[in-house]
């Protein structure tokens, strides 16, 4: 689904990104591949991910179609919307009561505490990310939190960051996590921390390089969960 989103994204952003320097040399943006291509890719997708839903209990059904109308809104979102970070925060954390579901698991509590840090940790990242186009869409008229936070950016972005890496402690108490979990905890908040360093100038490629730090974060704390 979200090579989907990534799809639909670009097909609703062919546009607008040809004024934005890092997304003027998109395929469809660049006319390497036609928006017809790009449709039957997304058909592609689509199809590929039904072929896996139907194998799935049929709760998931629900949440796959909440997911999918949130995708498809959520590019639409930079137009009308202060904070388009929160909509894509939503569409990226349905895959977590959907995996309950299709484990035949119950919800609890344990859903609620992932929820609130895959929403912050995306907000927080995808808000850095924006940081990167902030002036080119300025002058397009294009918003995002990076724009609605303004001088008060890295501060949200820090408070996401205590808030979603917090909640793991959290979490790790109530399922009495090994002692490697909290070694990696230790680690990825040094990633955090240097992510709040790289911020500082609000230089665009640094900004670009704390967004894609992100990786070598959710990386740690997927091992200490793996390890734990």
């Amino acid at each position: 689904m979200r090579a989907a989103g990534c799809v639909v994204n670009d097909i609703a952003d062919r546009k607008i990104d040809l004024h934005v320097t890092r997304t003027k040399n998109r395929p469809l943006t660049a006319g390497v591949i036609t928006l017809s291509e790009a449709l039957v890719l997304l058909i592609t997708l689509l199809f590929a991910a039904l072929v896996v839903l139907i194998q799935l209990p049929s709760a998931c059904f629900y949440y796959a179609l909440a997911a999918l109308a949130i995708t498809i809104i959520y590019p639409f979102c930079k137009r009308f919307l202060q904070g388009p970070q929160l909509i894509l925060g939503l569409a990226f954390s349905m895959g977590i009561p959907m995996a309950y579901a299709a484990s035949n698991a119950p919800l609890n509590a344990t859903v609620i505490y992932l929820l609130l840090i895959n929403f912050a940790w995306i907000v927080a990242y995808d808000t850095e990310y924006a940081m990167v186009d902030r002036s080119d869409d300025l002058k397009i008229g294009v918003r995002s939190t990076a724009i609605w936070f303004a001088s008060y950016d890295r501060l949200i972005i820090g408070l996401l960051q205590v808030v979603h890496h917090s909640l793991w402690l959290l979490l790790a108490y109530q399922h009495d996590l090994s002692p490697i979990f909290y070694y990696c905890w230790v680690v990825a908040g040094g990633n955090l921390v240097y992510q709040q360093y790289l911020l500082v100038e609000r230089n665009e490629s640094k900004c670009l390089n704390a967004f894609t730090m992100n990786t070598w974060y959710g990386l740690v704390m997927w091992v200490g969960l793996m390890l734990s």
